[in-house]
């Protein structure tokens, strides 16, 4: 046995061994050697590789078995080396001494590693990790969010004690948590009260007292009294409940009736038979099990036999009848004996023959004309990807819910056989045909926009009503109908959990809304009876939800909003305005205030005789940021409607009223009240940027169906269709859009499914589309010239348009000759005519008449006469930029807007001008140009105080971006010309005495004018005399002038006074005439003066002409304003001695 080639073997083995266990890691490994019966557990790298240098240098244990060695030495082979023998002897002694020595050493770390275990022992119990408390939510100053935030705040500070010592830690860490309007206020008061900062104790009741007002404006009790279960759980009315009782600090026995009475009727006839315990938390357990076991299990429905008809008359279920008493079983055998009618109860005729009993045919009529009105619904039938909508009649006396054949066949419902056959009766328990004997398969039937099932119908021929829902569907939802509105109010628990999604007034087949301006019902088509709600005037009223469209309030940098006074009011206004801010506030409208803006509160009367409320924001739209969202362009939209041939146009309610104002922004719209400080929640009419916003809001609820079937602008919705069913179904995608959004439609401004239609100034039919009349009305409507003044009017317009006329001249010389020579009558002639009208049809027809550019500013011309005003929408073409017309505009005056003023009547000729092309000015890509010959309306903007007329109109200023121009009349000729058109036709007013006789205590009087009187007489007036003037005759001439000249009341001195004044020198002598000298070289003389007050152009308005004495060339500088006498001399220079020197003397009238 060859010892030593084993151990070499297993040497080569072992040593390859370390590279691959160090690349596992971790390991065991036994090594046996059977000759020495040595067994190693190694269970480190390390001591393997020194075991595996120990075997292969030295022998293992050869001492210690000295017969095994010599054995195994004399049976080694003769090649063996014995000194090898002795070398391995050796190595192997000294792995014996290394394992001792390794042995010590793992002693020596056994010891250590009990001492370190006891000293972990001995030590004391560590800490646990501290809880990490999140953050407290920032607060932006909401009042339900209030009391939340400050015990989020107390909690925080109650459980890191170390991190808040003290109190103005505490007060400057809430202080970081507060944002908008929140942090607006404590920024303020931050360092004007000391307490504030140093406790927050007072910190925090400064910031209830300030915040923690109740929401729309109602008391915790009152909401707590108001609330209402209504289509929720109980488990959620209850969180609600318990909130609102908590914060109200009531007691269980208060609390108790107060959850009852909120509960809805089915829960409170439940827990009136129960045993309930005067705990408030059992009573809440109780009706939330209640609740939920009638929701997890409907009502079955009742088995009713129907296979075996009624043959008994009185027996039979009948329809529903008013005033029908069911006959006893003893009136039966009593009218049985004694051969009494079994219907009316007399005598002498049987049943069949009474003649109280209708007939059969007045019957049905009458019964059918009542359920028509009271018990009609309107349904829709889901099937095949299609919707079709049927009037649906409700009969308690049907003992199954019927569809007719003939419907079924049109809408290609599949049927299944009845087996057997169901026989039904009449009203007069004659059977009806062979019975039933199909029924359609399940179908979804939906009532309204939310009611929603799957049921099937049994086919028979219905008359008058092609669905009949009979006394299985009414057992199912249990409808409570109303009889004064003719609504179904409500319905079953099981229609509530499977059925019904949201809470639903339904009416019935026909809506009628009446028009309180114009006491005209308007009728809303019966296919849209279901969308009720869509036309709700209380729906209008409700506070809308937060949504991305909310409107956002941007300030110019380092501007604060204006502040405004408190504007007095009358008593009736007074009254008006505590009614109007209980209602904003009550609907969530508005709100209290701490808001540095404030702007004025006041009211303006309606045509009516109502107020109507108005808030003057000139000075926040001044500093707001202006939205340049655009208003869509009318033309391009108005190309889709070419095959369109039914149209339906809709007005939205209090549009703006349902769009909020975006979260932090509140404060900015805050008006100030002798009542207190509030700010709008909604966006309020007023705000410059209110347009915009509302049209990017429209937009995005359209945005997939815009120029397809449906035209928005701002408030205004116009839906066209091909055909009639597709106009129903557009129109229904249309009202089902609004009212997802919480937008409500005018339902008296309305127009449905009409054929022609005016929309934003066009006319609309299915012929296409035409400009409307209106446009250039003014213009083919001028009356024909009946004076010479009216005739020069008529060429003083058409002057203006002659550049873009061809042969203007030749055209108008009929006009024009007539008033050669200085004629003193108009003399009209047929060429006259003939001209008259080609210069109006001129007018109105390219190249004059442009089509508004939505890409160029506009110009708005106006102009107000005393019978009428008129304007022109004008923009520049071309380059140099051409003015050219695109509509004209004229009106009469009514009776009263001719008693106005001259300011009021051209502010009146701007309102009526921009009302008119509101479609074009409103929302312009570019502020627009108002010119008037009236100065004062450049002023209309930034006046404090307004008249309430003007107030009115301001508010309508505000939806547009104008400047108003001031243009003397004498160059305003287009718009002057509209408004004078109307002069004519009014008998001019004869100035009279104001006062009666009867006021006047001592009136003045002068002998002389009996004396004219008497003369007068004797020589009578001629009849070409004035009729405005006094005749005199020749016997008092004289006397007149002498009288004249000598009165006190005449003004004049006298004639002694006037030789005084006559011989005293009043005057300068008149100086020698000096002329200028002539120059000699050019610029060298030079004559200066000033043009001034000339029409705004690139804020220019003076020029400054200088003149070569010379040559007679000149300069033209244009100025911004009057210059001062060193901005004269640095234009001198700039412009004239820099360039041709300095001149030897400068003449001017402005020494």
């Amino acid at each position: 046995m060859l010892f030593l080639h084993y151990v070499a073997k297993y040497c080569q083995f072992t040593l390859s061994l370390p590279s691959v266990f160090h690349s596992h890691g971790l390991f065991a490994c036994v090594c046996l050697l059977p000759a020495f019966d040595l067994v190693f557990w190694i269970t480190d790298l390390d001591v393997f590789a020194i075991w595996t240098a120990a075997i292969v240098c030295n022998p293992l244990h050869m001492d210690s078995n000295p017969q095994l060695s010599q054995s195994s030495l004399q049976n080694t082979s003769p090649d063996q080396n014995p000194a090898e023998l002795t070398q391995l002897q050796a190595a192997f002694a000294y792995q014996s001494e290394m394992i001792k020595e390794f042995q010590g050493q793992l002693s020596s770390l056994q010891a250590t590693n009990e001492h370190l275990t006891r000293y972990i022992q001995s030590l004391p119990p560590t800490r646990p990790d501290p809880v990490r408390f999140s953050l407290p939510d920032k607060f932006d100053g909401s009042p339900e969010k209030c009391r939340g935030f400050l015990r989020q705040c107390t909690i925080y500070f109650d459980n890191q004690p170390e991190a808040f010592l003290r109190d103005s830690t505490k007060c400057s860490f809430t202080m970081s948590l507060l944002t908008g309007r929140a942090l607006e206020w404590a920024s303020a008061v931050w360092d004007q009260n000391d307490c504030i900062r140093t406790s927050f104790d007072y910190f925090a009741k400064q910031i209830r007292e300030v915040f923690e007002y109740p929401a729309g404006g109602r008391d915790v009790s009152v909401q707590l009294l108001q609330l209402r279960q209504g289509n929720r759980t109980a488990a959620d009315y209850a969180v609600e409940f318990r909130t609102l009782a908590a914060q109200s600090g009531w007691n269980e026995v208060a609390l108790k009736p107060v959850f009852k009475q909120g509960l809805n009727q089915t829960l409170q006839a439940e827990l009136a038979c129960k045993d309930v315990s005067s705990d408030l938390h059992q009573l809440i357990s109780m009706a939330i099990k209640i609740d939920n076991l009638l929701r997890n299990n409907p009502p079955s429905l009742l088995a009713t036999s129907m296979s075996t008809p009624a043959t008994n008359y009185q027996e039979t279920a009948e329809p529903m009848q008013i005033g029908f008493t069911k006959v006893s079983v003893e009136e039966k055998e009593r009218r049985r004996v004694n051969r009494l009618c079994f219907y009316c109860g007399q005598p002498g005729h049987q049943c069949r023959s009474c003649p109280n009993k209708p007939s059969q045919i007045k019957v049905n009529t009458s019964l059918t004309t009542m359920l028509t009105s009271c018990f009609t619904l309107l349904l829709t039938i889901n099937h095949a990807n299609s919707a079709h909508c049927v009037p649906a009649l409700i009969d308690s006396g049907s003992a199954l819910n019927l569809i007719h054949h003939d419907l079924v066949h049109k809408l290609n419902i599949p049927v299944i056989q009845c087996i057997p056959p169901i026989n039904i009766t009449a009203i007069n328990s004659q059977p009806i045909g062979g019975g039933i004997t199909h029924q359609t398969v399940p179908i979804t039937v939906k009532i309204g926009l939310f009611h929603s099932e799957t049921m099937s119908l049994y086919v028979t021929s219905t008359p008058q009503h092609p669905v009949v829902l009979g006394n299985p569907w009414l057992t199912i939802h249990d409808p409570q109908i109303s009889w004064s509105s003719k609504e179904l109010t409500k319905w079953s628990p099981y229609c509530i959990s499977h059925c019904l999604q949201l809470p639903l007034r339904l009416p019935c087949l026909t809506t009628s809304i009446e028009s309180p301006a114009s006491n005209k019902s308007v009728v809303i088509p019966p296919e849209y009876s279901d969308y009720n709600e869509v036309f709700s005037k209380t729906k209008a009223t409700q506070l809308p939800p937060h949504r991305p469209w909310d409107c956002a309030i941007e300030l110019l940098p380092n501007i604060a909003p204006s502040k405004s006074k408190v504007y007095p009011l009358t008593i009736p206004e007074m009254q008006a305005m505590e009614k109007y801010i209980e209602e904003a506030l009550a609907s969530g409208f508005i709100r209290p205030s701490t808001s540095p803006a404030a702007s004025g509160f006041f009211f303006v009367e309606k045509k009516d005789g109502g107020l109507r409320p108005c808030i003057d924001y000139r000075g926040l739209n001044t500093v707001t940021v202006k939205n340049r969202y655009p208003l869509p362009l009318v033309p391009p939209a108005l190309e889709q409607l070419r095959e369109a041939t039914i149209f339906t146009k809709l007005d939205l309610r209090s549009a703006y009223n349902l769009i909020r104002i975006r979260e932090g922004d509140e404060w900015k719209t805050a008006f100030i009240t002798t009542r207190g400080h509030y700010e709008y929640s909604v966006m309020p009419y007023g705000l410059a940027n209110a347009p915009s916003v509302f049209q990017s809001f429209i937009n995005e609820i359209f945005r997939d169906i815009l120029n397809h079937y449906v035209i928005a602008y701002i408030d205004d919705i116009l839906i066209y269709s091909k055909t009639r069913e597709q106009h129903i179904h557009h129109v229904r995608n249309v009202l089902s859009r609004l009212l997802a959004n919480n937008l409500y439609v005018k339902a008296e401004k309305c127009e449905f499914h009409v054929s022609s239609t005016t929309f934003l100034g066009y006319k609309i039919s299915h012929k296409g589309v035409e400009m409307d009349n209106g446009k250039v009305e003014a213009v083919t409507e001028w009356p024909r010239p009946t004076t010479l003044k009216e005739l020069q009017r008529f060429l003083g317009f058409a002057n203006f348009y002659r550049r873009f006329i061809r042969n203007y001249s030749s055209i108008a010389a009929p006009l024009t000759s007539l008033l050669k020579g200085k004629p003193k009558k108009l003399s009209w002639t047929q060429s006259a005519q003939t001209a008259f009208e080609t210069l109006k049809t001129s007018f109105t027809t390219a190249p004059i008449l442009k089509h508004p550019d939505p890409e160029l500013p506009f110009i708005v011309e106006v102009d107000a006469s005393d019978f009428g005003i008129g304007a022109v929408l004008s923009q520049r073409h071309g380059n140099p930029g051409k003015v050219f017309p695109c509509a004209f505009f004229s009106r009469k005056l009514t009776t009263a807007e001719k008693n106005y003023d001259v300011g009021n009547k051209e502010l009146l000729s701007i309102k009526a001008a921009l009302a008119e092309w509101r479609h074009w000015l409103e929302g312009a890509r570019h502020p627009f140009q108002v010119i008037t010959d009236h100065k004062n309306l450049e002023y209309i903007k930034g006046a404090k105080r307004l008249n309430p007329r003007q107030a009115r109109w301001s508010l309508f200023f505000t939806r547009f971006q104008f400047t108003v121009t001031y243009r003397p009349g004498s160059k305003n000729g287009k718009a002057d010309a509209l408004s004078r058109r109307f002069d004519s036709n009014e008998t001019s007013c004869c100035q009279g005495p104001i006062l009666p006789p009867s006021v006047i205590v001592a009136p003045i009087r002068w002998d002389i004018m009996e004396e004219l009187q008497r003369e007068r007489q004797t020589e009578p007036t001629p009849p070409d005399c004035p009729p405005d003037r006094h005749y005199v005759p020749g016997s008092l001439r004289q006397r007149i002038i002498q009288w004249v000249h000598t009165s006190l009341s005449s003004g004049h001195p006298g004639i002694q006074r006037t030789v005084e004044m006559s011989k005293t020198p009043r005057e300068l002598p008149a100086g020698l005439l000096e002329p200028l000298p002539i120059p000699q070289r050019p610029w060298s003389h030079l004559a200066v003066d000033f043009v001034t007050d000339l029409p705004i152009s690139n804020g220019y308005t003076t020029i400054l002409v200088i003149i070569d004495r010379f040559s007679k060339s000149c300069r033209l500088i244009p100025l911004r304003g009057l210059p001062t006498a060193m901005e004269t001399a640095q234009a001198l220079f700039h412009h004239v001695f820099r360039v041709y020197g300095i001149p030897e003397d400068i003449v001017s009238d402005r020494g």
